[in-house]
């Protein structure tokens, strides 16, 4: 099985090289190999390696930027996947792409589900709606993982955040009305594999292509880890889990979403039901504290 898969340099995209890498040849690639907003490079890349699977978690994820940068958000986050799907398409290979909490407005009370109509609040969600969309009108075989909070060992996310301001400052402000699952990219990562690998597995039993399988199976699936919390919450469980490696933990005051002012509005409400995830491909994510724990470690090693 040849697999494209984007972003390899991202959160997400390091996780899944590594995942990937037992289920076939992987051909990652990054800003350095492809720029997503020339359409040519695209189809060129996905004609080069002819993929049996295109993996896509690259993606404009500045969030606030994206309020003054909407026509650069949507030409990454719904044109690129437009293409890359309509490549797929024609290769008859099938793509795999990622999707945010964020296209919800947050004023649900129960975990949304992949039916619940999406409203985005901001311009990063209505840029990752509309890639949604694109996949979902292109004809290719699709699957869409939406997932919330993403933060990893590496590169910039809240965990690193909190641990860098955490060494400097004896006190901290955090949003404690937000409610939300914060999902490690190895939790991601990990869960994309084994979904992959059951249905590749299926592929074979059956002697028919991957893009077929995943053709019966199509559609948007909530992948979070499990459990719930504030970004406060999310905080102190970092500080008391991570106090080895500082040696001390700041002071947490809590404040409203009102009291932290950004460019872009966040939905105050964006937990995920994983319960198709879970029916579908039998999926158990596991829980959020689990998740950092193991990111914790791996800092700490």
């Amino acid at each position: 099985m040849r697999i494209l898969l984007t972003g390899k340099n991202g959160q997400v995209g390091w996780e899944l090289q590594r995942t990937l890498s037992t289920l076939g040849s992987v051909h990652a690639v990054d800003i350095e190999d492809v720029d997503l907003t020339d359409t040519a490079q695209v189809q060129v890349l996905v004609r080069g390696v002819s993929p049996d699977l295109i993996v896509h978690p690259a993606a404009y994820t500045a969030v606030d930027k994206a309020e003054s940068q909407e026509g650069l958000a949507t030409e990454i986050n719904a044109v690129a996947p437009a293409v890359l799907a309509k490549e797929a398409r024609l290769l008859g290979a099938a793509i795999i792409s990622y999707s945010t909490d964020y296209v919800f407005d947050g004023s649900a009370s129960v975990p949304y589900t992949e039916e619940m109509p999406p409203v985005p609040l901001n311009a990063y969600g209505r840029s990752k709606l509309a890639g949604d969309r694109a996949l979902a009108a292109s004809g290719a075989p699709y699957l869409i993982f939406r997932t919330s909070w993403v933060y990893a060992a590496r590169g910039a996310n809240f965990v690193r955040t909190m641990l860098k301001l955490g060494a400097k400052r004896e006190e901290l402000s955090i949003v404690a009305d937000q409610i939300g699952a914060p999902t490690s990219a190895r939790s991601l990562g990990e869960a994309t594999a084994q979904i992959v690998a059951i249905l590749k597995a299926r592929s074979e039993r059956e002697s028919v292509p991957l893009a077929n399988v995943i053709q019966s199976v199509a559609g948007v699936y909530n992948m979070t880890c499990g459990g719930q919390t504030t970004w406060f919450g999310f905080a102190e469980a970092i500080f008391e889990i991570f106090q080895p490696m500082l040696g001390r933990k700041p002071k947490l005051e809590r404040i409203s979403a009102a009291d932290y002012p950004v460019a872009a509005v966040r939905p105050s409400y964006s937990l995920l039901s994983n319960e198709k995830l879970r029916r579908t491909f039998a999926i158990e994510m596991p829980e959020w504290r689990d998740a950092l724990r193991l990111v914790a470690d791996e800092l700490l090693q």
